[in-house]
Formats: structure tokens, sequence, C-alpha cells
């Protein structure tokens, strides 16, 4: 299977990575990590005047492109370890509102995805940060044509500056019901809608968010009462593929830095890398990264194929999370002292692709699923 890209995939490459290089420095990387948003609304309006907001996205919602060429997109900003709401709204929320939701719904939402007007994210985790149905316990009460909502979500992603929230319950408490979950989009600022940041060691923009008596209605279910979770179930597959592409574009970024540094750092008279120990581990750096992009490229093309693509999705994220590690603790032992310090960047990178390997379920968890095909 050819998994170069083709030619519409290349100038996507082109454009993001020149975009990004430019507008995505170090200096706004350090700036947006410690930034209550992690964006700034400036940055966001240029990504839409480029199209970048309707990737995967269907044409006749004013959407570009496909899955593949998200992925595409996504590796250039693991490239400079990007922040912001691009992700859960390009991701996991256009994604779910594009399979669950019905005409009216994509109209109202995915066009306005498609022009950056909204952000969308999707809460799912709760108390035991368990990505399966048994763990939801968030409630939808019916009352007289309307639903109360209530419960707790954790690391709900980039939350803080969502617009909308698709939030995963049980109707009436229908925990008897196996496939019993429901998805409602609901307005951020609705009213019992709580939103608090979650500090994080990477510097990642995740919240809780406890609803509290949230009144919603039939419109704001997204697809069938009771038949959410199969759309989730598709988000989540493509959550963890696309993790496993960003993961993949700082591992390569890491290897650059590593190369560059090798190359001026000089012991004993020579460049470090003139030694063949280093040159081993450089290259083990690149073996990983390498089948890291094979893994992750034949998920996406499963998923861009409409086909089910939950095991290659396990085996992406698993083989990714552990590869990236590796390729880390490699740059970390050839940069030495200088890679811990604050002013340096690579520890960003470090810290970024932990984070993102126990988010949507860790290798343990994978490896769990994997088990049981």
């Amino acid at each position: 299977m050819d998994f170069g890209l083709n030619e519409q995939q290349e100038m996507m490459q082109t454009l993001a990575r020149d975009f990004l290089t430019g507008e995505y420095t170090d200096k706004v990387l350090k700036a947006m990590v410690k930034d209550e948003k992690g964006y700034t609304p400036e940055l966001w309006k240029k990504m839409a005047e480029m199209n970048l907001t309707g990737l995967s996205i269907p044409e006749q919602y004013g959407g570009i492109g496909d899955f593949l060429d998200l992925i595409v997109v996504l590796e250039e900003m693991g490239r400079v370890c990007f922040l912001g709401p691009y992700f859960a709204t390009l991701v996991l929320g256009a994604s779910v509102i594009a399979g669950a939701g019905n005409e009216e719904q994509k109209k109202k939402y995915l066009t306005d995805i498609a022009e950056g007007k909204i952000k969308i994210t999707l809460a799912i985790a709760e108390s035991k940060v368990k990505y399966d149905i048994d763990e939801i316990e968030s409630n939808a009460v019916s009352q007289g044509g309307f639903y109360v909502l209530n419960g707790g979500k954790l690391f709900v992603p980039d939350a803080q500056s969502a617009d909308y929230i698709i939030c995963a319950a049980r109707v009436n408490d229908s925990k008897t019901k196996p496939e019993g979950i429901t998805l409602f989009i609901v307005e951020a600022n609705t009213p019992g809608i709580y939103i608090k940041p979650l500090p994080t060691v990477a510097g990642d923009k995740q919240c809780e968010v406890t609803f509290e008596n949230v009144k919603t209605s039939a419109k704001d279910i997204l697809g069938e009462e009771n038949g959410g979770w199969p759309y989730v179930e598709r988000a989540l597959q493509r959550a963890n593929v696309a993790r496993c592409a960003e993961m993949v574009g700082m591992a390569e970024q890491a290897l650059k830095l590593t190369l560059d540094y090798a190359k001026e750092r000089t012991a004993f008279g020579h460049p470090i890398g003139a030694f063949q120990s280093l040159q081993h581990r450089c290259a083990d750096m690149l073996v990983d990264i390498e089948g890291s992009k094979f893994a992750t490229y034949q998920a996406a093309w499963k998923i861009n194929q409409g086909l089910d693509a939950a095991m290659e999705a396990s085996i992406a994220k698993a083989f990714v999370s552990n590869a990236c590690q590796q390729v880390m603790a490699s740059a970390h032992q050839v940069h030495g002292a200088i890679g811990f310090t604050e002013d340096h960047i690579l520890h960003y990178y470090t810290k970024r692709t932990r984070a993102y390997e126990f988010s949507f379920g860790g290798v343990d968890y994978q490896l769990g699923r994997l088990a049981s095909f």
C-alpha cells in the first residue's frame, strides 16, 4: 500500500508548514502555554481564511478535503507543538455532527465551523477517566418536552474557549440499555454549565465541565435518543489517530532539534554527531518515527475510506505512544542538560507527547482493547 502524499496533500502540507513556521514560533508557543485560552482570535481568523477550519467537512457545508488532508495538517501542527481548539473542533466536534446530526444541524454547525465562526468540543470521560460506555453516568431526565442534564466530565479539551459542548449522557437513567447513550449539543454559556480549567504539565488546555440542571430540548440531540454511542466510538477512533499524527510531527521536530544540536555541540575537538554511538541513537529515532508514521497513516486511510478502523487505531495509538517516548528519551540523551532547561524548547515536546499518550486512552487501555478483538 502506498502511503505517499498525493498532489493535493503535498500542497496542503506545504501550505500548513509555511503558515505555522511563520505564525507559530517558539516564542508564540511559550506564550500560549501560559495563556488562559491557549490561542488568539487573530490566529484563528487567519486559519479560517486559509480554509484550515474547513478540512474534512463536506463541501456542501463549506468544507474542503478529507480526513487524510486533516491528518497531514495535524502532523504539521505537531511540529510546532500547536495549542488551540483546532483538534477539539475539527476532530471531535465536527466529526460527531457530520455523523450524527440531521440536515438542519449540519447546515447550522458545520457551516459555521468551516467559516471559523464557532468552536466545539466533546465531553465524554467522567470520574474514572475511561472511554467505555459503562463509565458514563451523566443523566438527562425528560420533563415536559425538555431534558434536564446533570453530571460531570473530566479532561474536556479546550472547553474554556468552546462555543458549544457535545455531552454524552444517559436519558432517564438508561443504564439497563447497553446502547443507551444520547448526545446533547448545548451552548457553553448555558446556565448551569460550569467550566473549570485543569492545570496540566504539558500546558494543553483541559477542563472539568459540570452540568447542574441544564435545560435542553429534543432539538439539541444529535442523532437518536439512546443511539449516540456508535458516533462516540467513531469519534474516538479519529481522535486517537489524530493524536498519533500530532505526536509524529513532534517526534520529527525532536529529531531535527537533535541532529542540529549534534552538529553544533563539540567534544574532544569534534562535533558529537561524529561519534558512532550518537549516530546509532539518531538512526533508531528515525526508525521509530517512520514506523509511527506508517501505523498512523494506515489507520487514517481506513477511516477515510469509511471502514472500521477500531483495531488499527488502537495499534497506532499504542505503537506511536511507545515509539515517541523512546524518541524523546534519545533526544534528551543527546542534548544533555540543556534539553531540561526552561529556556530550551525540547521539554515542551516531551511533555506534550507524554500527555497525548494518555489522551483518549493510553497504551495499556489500547492493548486491552486489542486483546478483545
